[in-house]
């Protein structure tokens, strides 16, 4: 059972949110700005490439390795984008029993794939820095004759490697919010598990800027020149709408919050940029609402999850049976399908963020079921099939036409939602 009224209490919230995971989310958009300023200071913006790479490989874990998907989702097939994820882990010795556990991301590590060579670009892109296998990764594909780029904190293991395999060297730009207290909630040593602590929910932008103004001065993918910097202005217009002293039926992040709650949510989606951020949210689920939640692509998640719709929780007690007994049985779990996609039309603002009137930073809308605009055959599908099984569905579709805008704009509301589940679900 949801407690929503701390989703209305804006001082309960605060309270609640020991790791600030809100006041990182609001400042994704002045993270945007500051890798862009860096980037450029760091030499990007005097980079001369000769070609476009062979194929761009994006390594790193966690939202590093998520926004070499979203990387991939937004070039489409323009270029060839690949994704690295760790491949093995080992232990890493602490130096004494007194200190605290060394983080297991330390000791993961990657393999470059065998076609690897002079043709191709390695992106290497750690938040902390640490990892010996992406400094052994970087090695690896300079005895190879790739050509690499960094994005790593500075003075870590992994940006002084970046000197020596003579790899472009881009800085990580940190969370302003100041860490918990060690040992408070939300602190270092305060988790169950102190070396798989959690990550920071906004890092996703700190590594996809760089990584994109990257990938947009090689030609790898097909941005307008001032799509980031209108991606930040995104960003920044959805912390206010979503900002913890909104009312929960103005804000749709608490509304999203709201619905998702005492479900098994079906994260479907339409097409590979709302693909990408479908995944993201199933993940940020995982980790800030503990919910599980099944990502899948249209059409074929329609066969992939059918079996969902006619099992127990398809099926499940109507949680408004009044002969139910409240106290001694617990709220049944029922499916509940999210539906995003992305919907060019009247509510795009365009790169530069003026249009017509009604038109703006309103960010993706909910679309009734009784909408009469036009629907793909898969989502068409989708609606009959949770109408027959009588399982709710809820689509938010993105209006805006630049891929990467409507990426902002679905990752940003689904973050906000993941933190206020969680927060919600902590409270209860």
């Amino acid at each position: 059972m949801l407690d929503d009224t701390l989703l209305d209490d804006p001082a309960a919230l605060q309270r609640a949110d020991h790791d600030r995971a809100l006041l990182a989310l609001a400042g994704s958009g002045a993270r945007v700005r500051t890798a862009l300023r860096l980037a450029d200071t760091a030499g990007l913006d005097r980079l001369r490439p000769d070609g476009r790479p062979r194929a761009v490989l994006v390594a790193g874990h966690g939202s590093a390795l998520t926004a070499g998907e979203m990387l991939a989702a937004l070039a489409g097939t323009a270029g060839l984008v690949v994704p690295l994820p760790p491949t093995d882990a080992a232990p890493v010795p602490r130096p004494d029993r007194a200190t605290a556990p060394a983080a297991f991301t330390a000791g993961l590590a990657w393999q470059l794939p065998g076609w690897a060579g002079p043709l191709d670009l390695l992106v290497v892109s750690s938040a902390g820095g640490g990892e010996r296998g992406l400094v052994a990764l970087a090695e690896q594909a300079y005895a190879r004759g790739c050509a690499i780029v960094v994005t790593a904190p500075a003075g870590s293991a992994l940006a002084e490697a970046a000197l020596q395999v003579r790899a472009l060297p881009l800085p990580f730009v940190p969370s302003a919010v100041e860490p918990a207290e060690p040992g408070a909630p939300g602190g270092p040593g305060y988790a169950a598990e102190p070396d798989l602590p959690a990550e920071d929910p906004s890092a996703l932008w700190a590594h996809l800027a760089p990584l994109l103004a990257l990938t947009q001065k090689l030609g790898v993918t097909q941005l307008a020149y001032d799509a980031l910097p209108r991606t930040a202005d995104l960003l920044d217009a959805t912390a206010v709408r979503c900002r913890p002293d909104a009312a929960a039926y103005t804000n749709p992040a608490k509304g999203l919050a709201a619905r998702l709650a005492g479900t098994v949510p079906l994260l479907w989606a339409e097409g590979p940029v709302a693909g990408a951020a479908a995944v993201r949210f199933a993940a940020q689920l995982a980790d800030r609402a503990g919910r599980p939640a099944l990502a899948g692509l249209l059409p074929q998640a329609l066969t992939a999850h059918r079996g969902m719709f006619t099992g127990q929780l398809g099926a499940g007690a109507d949680p408004d049976d009044f002969f139910r007994d409240r106290v001694e049985e617990p709220d049944p779990l029922h499916l509940q399908v999210l539906l995003l996609r992305q919907v060019p039309g009247e509510g795009d603002a365009g790169p530069s963020g003026a249009g017509p009137a009604g038109e703006g930073d309103d960010g993706p809308v909910e679309v009734p079921a009784d909408d009469a605009g036009p629907r793909s055959f898969g989502a068409g599908r989708a609606h009959r099939l949770a109408a027959a099984h009588d399982v709710r569905l809820t689509e938010y579709a993105s209006r805006r036409s630049d891929p990467l805008h409507a990426l902002a704009d679905l990752v940003a509301l689904t973050d906000f939602a993941a933190v206020y589940l969680g927060l919600a679900a902590a409270h209860s």
